[in-house]
Parts: structure tokens; sequence; C-alpha cells
């Protein structure tokens, strides 16, 4: 918008007017909402239409050392490299989990990323963590054998960004009772039944946790980690006092 010149303004005031002009132009202007920034948790590559024995050749020249997690499913390999909001996510859900067996006195045996491998399902999976706590006494002490012990009874997967495998899909086929899937906002807690999975509002192994207990450990976290180890011990502790005793 530019103000004409008249013949009774000076210099400076048209260049005021003018200056008036476009600052009321950019006040009035309808806002543009620009598009947030979605945060980038893992880079992925995808490899297709592999056989078994071609993925364990791809898995076998990886280094030892290496810093990537494999998926693979039917054919379908997934290589994810986790940046940071992923594995700050994954060790956080990782506390919770600690804090919560320590606390209501679980037992539990921590398999981490650990290869779960079932060539006759044709499907292996690393996932972020996974834990046997129901049937700890079943696997504690020795190392797990996927072909005869059971599988982990809670599985934990955080993808932030999108995965070109069916994780409900895989871990269902393992017959891994309880999976939890984190995408950076929502925490999905899954029960098996029936060979599927059905969505739940509440953990099977954790059942007198609500899920909004989570939200806030992750929340409190980000500000201060120690606050919010300390703030879900008394939350927990505070919970058994008000729980009937038998």
């Amino acid at each position: 918008m530019t103000v004409t010149r008249h013949k009774y303004l000076s210099a400076v005031d048209y260049n005021r007017a003018n200056s008036i002009a476009d600052l009321i132009v950019v006040r009035t202007a309808p806002l543009i909402k620009q598009p947030v920034p979605q945060p980038v948790g893992e880079q992925r590559v995808v490899l297709r239409s592999l056989t078994w024995q071609s993925f364990l050749t791809v898995r076998q020249s990886l280094s030892p050392e290496r810093n990537t997690r494999l998926t693979y499913a039917a054919g379908t390999l997934e290589i994810t490299m986790s940046l940071e909001i992923h594995e700050f996510s994954s060790w956080l859900i990782g506390r919770f989990i600690y804090i919560l067996a320590s606390e209501l006195g679980m037992e539990t045996k921590t398999m981490g990323s650990t290869t779960l491998d079932r060539e006759t399902l044709d499907r292996s999976g690393e996932p972020d963590a996974a834990y046997y706590i129901q049937n700890q006494p079943l696997v504690a002490g020795r190392d797990v054998d996927l072909d005869n012990d059971p599988p982990p009874d809670l599985v934990v997967e955080v993808d932030i960004t999108h995965t070109n495998i069916d994780k409900l899909q895989l871990y269902a086929a393992m017959g891994v009772p309880e999976f939890w899937r984190y995408n950076g906002e929502d925490w999905q807690i899954y029960h098996l039944q029936d060979l599927t999975y059905q969505e739940s509002q509440r953990s099977l192994t954790f059942s007198q946790v609500p899920k909004a207990k989570l939200y806030e450990f992750l929340t409190t976290a980000r500000i201060s980690e120690m606050r919010a180890d300390r703030e879900l011990r008394d939350w927990i502790r505070a919970e058994a006092k008000t729980q009937p005793t038998e």
C-alpha cells in the first residue's frame, strides 16, 4: 500500500505516511500458519523381496557394534537408525517400567533390543525393549531360546516416523502377550487376544497404573528426570497404602 504524494506534504510527512500505511497492511493481513516441523526420530532403509537366508547374510555383513536395528517380516527388511528423540523416549519408557516393577516388587529379565528370531515364522525383530515379567522365573539366569521358551511378556517400540513393517502383525505372530507403541505423542497399549492385538487403556502387566501416568512421567522428565523419578515412586507408594489388604 502506497500513499500518493500530495503537494502539501513534506518529504518527511510523505515517508511517515507510507510507513504507517505499510504497518497497517502488515497488521491487518490475514495470518498464515506455518507448518510445525515434525520431529525426526529415525532414519530408515527398506529392502524388499529378501529370503530368510538373504536377511541373515545382510545382518552378518554389518558390524557387531552397529547402532542400527533390523526388523524383518516375510521378505521385507527395515534397517533403522535411531535419532535423539527416539533414544530419549525409549530410555524414559524403560525407566518408567523399571520404576514400576521395582516399586511393585516384581522380578524382571530385561532383554533390551535383543534380536527375537523366529525362522519358522519368517520374522525377526529388534525392539527398543523387551521384558520377561510374569514368565521371568522360566528364563531367569540363562539365555533365552525362543524355539523352546515363551516370548517376552512385554515388548516396547518407539516409532516416531513411519515404519514399513506391520509391528502389530509381527509381534502378534510371535505370541507376545503385550505390546506398547509410542510415536512421540500417543502411547498405545495392545493385548494379544485370539492371535491379534486389541488396543486397551490399561496394561496387562501394570493394571493398577493409569495410562496418564506415563504421559505425566515423560512430560516431567523432559524438564527434570530426577523429579519425574521421585514423583512416580511417591505416587506408587501412596497408591499402595490405599489398596485394601487381604
